[in-house]
């Protein structure tokens, strides 16, 4: 399975549809944060997340942890907080879209939809998940069919060129 995620032409034009799919759904998440004033509601979402944290059957706060993180770090400079989460979903997106630097921008989806698991938001996050997954594990041949096919390239011998020894 992962050869052929990685190496197939076949898979490169499946994950190019489902990177796609999922680029669009977090560019416009992210962009309707970003035009309608997400400041005060990530502030509510923040509060709502220490006030109510994710409990277990016995009635005992499951990530402990993630919530003094929340209550301690994120609430404080929910304003900024605020920014990141909006542009990173429509970056993430953009990304995902165009399939530049796709593997970074999977890992960052798949970053924040845990967050949003961790906060104890459901919604589409297994499924994005799922999906993104798939984008990771098959590294560049996820990118293949957008910029990444001259981006990587570029990338690798401009950026992480190796030194030639004296």
């Amino acid at each position: 399975m992962v050869k052929f995620l990685r190496n197939n032409k076949i898979a490169s034009i499946l994950l190019a549809i489902v990177r796609i799919y999922l680029g669009i759904k977090w560019t416009l998440s992210g962009w309707g944060k970003i035009t309608g004033g997400f400041s005060e509601a990530t502030k509510g979402m923040l509060s709502g997340v220490v006030k109510n944290p994710v409990k277990g059957p016995s009635g005992d706060v499951v990530y402990p942890w993630f919530n003094d993180m929340i209550h301690s770090v994120f609430l404080p400079h929910y304003q900024g907080m605020s920014v990141m989460i909006s542009w990173g979903e429509f970056l993430v997106g953009l990304g995902l879209i165009f399939g530049c630097l796709t593997t970074a921008a999977a890992f960052f989806a798949l970053l924040m939809n845990f967050s949003y698991l961790l906060a104890g938001t459901v919604s589409v996050n297994p499924e994005y998940i799922f999906l993104e997954y798939f984008i990771l594990i098959a590294g560049l041949n996820a990118g293949k069919i957008g910029l990444d096919y001259w981006v990587i390239p570029w990338v690798r011998t401009h950026i992480f060129r190796k030194k030639k020894s004296a």
